[in-house]
């Protein structure tokens, strides 16, 4: 992953707290009707790789599909991550962290899943969910 840096970040209550050894500067959003639902519109997400660090005993895990899963706190219930098991890649919230000059909102995932009633401004790179599902689903 290039274009990385190292963040600390934590829930609204703060009693879980997520270290990214190397979180990507990127940030995505994923218009899937899975993190619409979860969060109420299209996912804002940084890809932290899988050198993350968890604390708390608030930390919740839904397992979403046979090959993702999702992080909560307990407590205040918010948003944590969303992991890929076979490589326990983090998509997580860049909400949770500062922000930082060097945040670049510059990727939007499953478009053809994104309702017509919002569209963002920026000039993003845009993949479907077959296209997602290819580079990055279940190789059974």
């Amino acid at each position: 992953m290039t274009d990385t840096i190292k963040a600390t970040g934590h829930c609204l209550c703060g009693n879980v707290e997520i270290t990214a050894a190397a979180m990507s500067t990127h940030v995505g959003a994923c218009h899937c009707k899975q993190c619409r639902r979860w969060g109420g519109g299209p996912f804002m997400e940084v890809n932290c790789g899988n050198e993350v660090t968890i604390s708390g005993e608030d930390l919740r895990v839904f397992a979403s599909s046979e090959w993702a899963e999702r992080g909560f706190c307990g407590n205040c219930g918010t948003h944590l991550f969303y992991r890929i098991k076979s490589t326990l890649e983090h998509m997580i919230p860049v909400g949770l962290f500062d922000d930082d000059p060097r945040f670049s909102f510059d990727t939007e995932v499953f478009i053809n899943a994104k309702p017509d009633y919002y569209e963002f401004a920026n000039n993003t790179e845009k993949f479907t969910g077959d296209q997602i599902f290819a580079q990055f689903g279940p190789t059974e």
